[in-house]
């Protein structure tokens, strides 16, 4: 799987990119199918402390899976993308199983 990672207006630090490239390269434990991931990792100017934004986009067949999280550290959002992702992960493995069901009912 390829990884990109995006970080406009500043540069992460080595710590950071290691740890953002381990879990999303874990997604691949949970779908095989995934082409390539795309993380945007960015910083909003805001009052509040939830700053930290990550984006995570997963290239499958047939989809593009999408997350955004916001959260006080890069960390704490690239691990709430991560869930977020691997739900809609669980969704679209569900949704195929049903689909190769049925296909089997009309085949036979």
């Amino acid at each position: 799987m390829k990884i990109v990672i995006q970080s406009p207006h500043f540069t992460p630090k080595q710590v950071l990119t290691d740890f953002v490239t381990e879990k999303v390269n874990k997604l691949s434990h949970f779908y095989d199918r995934i082409e390539s991931a795309k993380v945007c990792l960015k910083l909003e100017k805001s009052d509040t402390t939830e700053n930290k934004i990550c984006e995570i986009e997963l290239a499958v067949p047939g989809n593009n899976l999408f997350a955004k999280r916001s959260s006080r550290t890069f960390e704490e959002a690239t691990t709430e993308a991560i869930h977020a992702i691997q739900n809609q992960m669980d969704k679209l493995k569900s949704k195929s199983k049903i689909d190769e069901k049925e296909a089997a009912k009309q085949f036979f």
